[in-house]
């Protein structure tokens, strides 16, 4: 059986992402240069069942990009709970807003624009749940930002972090953005404040959870 087939047979086998992030799917593919980007129906309901689960109060996303995923936690958490998301392209912010602002959890989600380095240390907040999903280049200063914020018994899920099987190249001097997630990959490795692991899911999901 193929990965496409067995991909196509998870997809109608669990939860439907339904109308408004159908749509959004669609118009991202049509409109945007890098569609896959976004987390997609799978991870989507993953991200969402982590927040039934949880019951997070406060989330803190790192790349937005479309919403795809902010629009997904905010389907599983509580009326009083809120995501803090950051963008740091404010060209998106038309798209953005675009579905954001059809959703019945819009509420839920605070939307920022600029640098995440600079916003991160103005949030008077501290975190349940965090998903980094931005600059792989910048991934273990992200980890190094949030963790203080993130509470400890908190969940640090981190995107791209098989980067499409780049990691396995490492002798053959990767570029930026590859050289990032291997130095992040090694820094978590070696983190004994936390237990860890990564899910073969799309390009890769790292679950952490902070003793």
């Amino acid at each position: 059986m193929t990965t496409d087939a067995v991909d196509r047979y998870i997809l109608s086998h669990i939860d439907e992402e339904g109308d408004l992030l159908s749509a959004l799917c669609r118009d991202a593919n049509v409109t945007l240069l890098r569609p896959r980007m976004q987390s997609g129906h799978l991870q989507g309901r993953i991200l969402k069942l982590f927040c039934r689960m949880l019951r997070p109060k406060r989330i803190l996303e790192i790349g937005t990009y479309t919403g795809y995923a902010t629009l997904c936690m905010a389907e599983g958490i509580e009326d009083d709970a809120l995501i803090h998301t950051i963008e740091i392209n404010d060209e998106m912010e038309d798209f953005i807003m675009k579905y954001l602002s059809r959703s019945p959890d819009k509420e839920k989600i605070r939307l920022h624009f600029g640098d995440a380095l600079e916003i991160i240390p103005a949030l008077d907040e501290s975190f349940d749940m965090a998903f980094i999903d931005a600059d792989k280049r910048l991934y273990s200063t992200y980890y190094d930002l949030i963790f203080p914020k993130v509470r400890a018994g908190g969940l640090i899920l981190v995107d791209n972090t098989l980067w499409d099987g780049k990691v396995l190249d490492a002798p053959r001097c990767p570029d930026k953005q590859t050289a990032g997630i291997l130095e992040f990959n090694e820094k978590i490795k070696q983190d004994r404040r936390i237990e860890k692991v990564i899910l073969p899911l799309r390009d890769g999901l790292t679950m952490i959870w902070k003793k």
